[in-house]
């Protein structure tokens, strides 16, 4: 059975931040995912998960100055002791909210760069590490350049590749069939062969970026595939509503 949690980044934008807790409870998701939970209290988040009966499913590591164009710091050297210091933030965080995933973004960079490659191997054994003993789970998600151009982290292959390489227990792939179909088509194949290594699901259609069903893909064909092979996580509403949050619920009706 496909459970589904709204991120709240993109949906029921309608409400203020700390309000899209209730109003995606309300509605009936049993848990929600965002980006960054950083300009709020941990403990007033934690608080709003329990209140309203959510489970929180994933969020990211502090990206760096998001408006002055950074998107993660884990693959530029020199923010070494940065990246460091925002895991321990995003534990913090992890510890009041009772999410067990953490994404990390491993920033703009030439994945051609030797240095940047060592950093960002160095970055992720260092997350695994800090985040293993608490029972949590370091993703990687590979990002299209349309919509990201230059993210370091552009390919899925290579994202299986690393995973493998530095041999982590707790590093899983962040599995998105909207950058999949973007970057490689082939959606149904690439889940099953990297399958053993997803640790979470998201969604949105292409090319819009609006409700699954909106789209090229036929979405609801894709999640039952993931839920025939098992998949007992949460699937991340990632997308955005193309008229409002809650008129465009009804596709829920099809999974």
């Amino acid at each position: 059975m496909i459970r589904l949690a709204a991120n709240l980044s993109m949906m029921f934008n309608e409400w203020s931040f700390m309000d899209r807790f209730q109003a995606a409870g309300d509605a009936g998701f049993e848990a929600v995912e965002y980006l960054f939970p950083y300009e709020h209290a941990a403990e007033a988040i934690g608080a709003t998960l329990r209140k309203n009966g959510l489970a929180q499913a994933l969020f990211n590591l502090p990206p760096g100055d998001w408006s002055a164009g950074d998107r993660g710091m884990a693959a530029i050297p020199a923010r070494r002791d940065e990246f460091r210091e925002s895991v321990a933030l995003a534990l913090r965080y992890a510890a009041a909210t009772g999410v067990k995933r953490l994404h990390v973004m491993s920033g703009i960079a030439d994945r051609k760069d030797p240095n940047a490659r060592a950093a960002y191997a160095d970055a992720l054994c260092f997350a695994c590490d800090q985040a293993g003993p608490q029972g949590i789970d370091i993703l990687i998600e590979p990002i299209n350049q349309r919509d990201m151009p230059g993210y370091f982290l552009n390919d899925f292959n290579s994202a299986a590749e690393l995973i493998g390489d530095l041999r982590r227990p707790n590093l899983r792939l962040q599995f998105d069939i909207y950058h999949r179909q973007i970057m490689h088509g082939d959606v149904l194949v690439g889940m099953k062969s990297l399958f053993p290594l997803i640790g979470h699901v998201q969604i949105a259609a292409v090319p819009a970026r609006h409700e699954p069903g909106s789209g090229e893909l036929d979405d609801f064909r894709v999640l039952r595939e993931l839920d025939g092979l098992g998949y007992a996580g949460f699937v991340g509403c990632e997308y955005r509503p193309a008229a409002g949050t809650l008129a465009g619920l009804g596709w829920r009706a099809r999974v």
